[in-house]
């Protein structure tokens, strides 16, 4: 009887091993790989991050991809000025009177694309003004809503991203305090590209190349 015992005993001891065995999850398993993957996933920055820093640390191969992006859209700085530069028609142009907390300032989006390098020119030379800059979330709405109502789903904003050892930094054309930014997801770390556009859904801006032709808004 005590052997009968001890036989059945062991062998309960046998399956629960086994049950413990098979119930507990493998570093290796398929399960395990997928919630790691999600919990890596939930770890990005969040779309429409408010960015006040104006250096992002990348690594050199990056740098290298960025510079073959923007081959040919500019010889030197893509804020250098182009010299045949012919003002856009009446026709081609929309103008924003009035901004929240600046009822006297003057912005006009030009709807012909143009590369950065030449937007950058027609607002200097043609306008007095420069490419837009934004300063606050509010005003960033604003500008985003008024140019998907006239049906652009992206313009270039006056941001110049420049190069120094394995550092990006970010500044503005008109030479104002680099204070606020409203990047998309995975932005600027993941982007590429020298310049910055606007996405009109949302008010997201992203890296570009900056010899993507794009609508702009000057500032005057």
């Amino acid at each position: 009887m005590k052997g009968c015992l001890l036989l059945l005993l062991l062998l309960l001891g046998t399956v629960s091993a086994l049950y413990l065995e098979n119930d507990a999850p493998h570093v290796g398993s398929p399960e395990t790989q997928a919630d790691l993957s999600q919990d890596a996933e939930g770890s990005g920055g969040q779309e429409g991050e408010l960015a006040l820093s104006g250096e992002v640390v990348e690594s050199g191969g990056e740098e290298a991809e960025d510079a073959h992006d923007d081959e040919g859209d500019s010889e030197s700085d893509p804020d250098d000025l182009d010299e045949d530069v012919q003002c856009p028609k009446e026709e081609e142009t929309v103008q924003l009177l009035g901004t929240p907390g600046c009822k006297s300032c003057r912005y006009l989006m030009v709807q012909t694309p143009n590369i950065f390098r030449k937007a950058l020119s027609i607002c200097k030379k043609c306008y007095g003004g420069n490419l837009i800059s934004i300063h606050n979330l509010l005003f960033d709405n604003c500008i985003s809503r008024w140019a998907r109502r006239i049906n652009q789903a992206k313009v270039w904003i006056g941001v110049i991203i420049k190069l120094w050892s394995i550092y990006k930094t970010f500044r503005w054309t008109d030479g104002s305090r680099w204070n606020f930014g409203y990047w998309a997801r995975g932005q600027p770390g993941n982007g590429k590209g020298h310049c910055v556009d606007l996405s009109t859904k949302g008010g997201h801006w992203r890296r570009a190349p900056c010899k993507r032709r794009l609508p702009f808004i000057c500032s005057y």
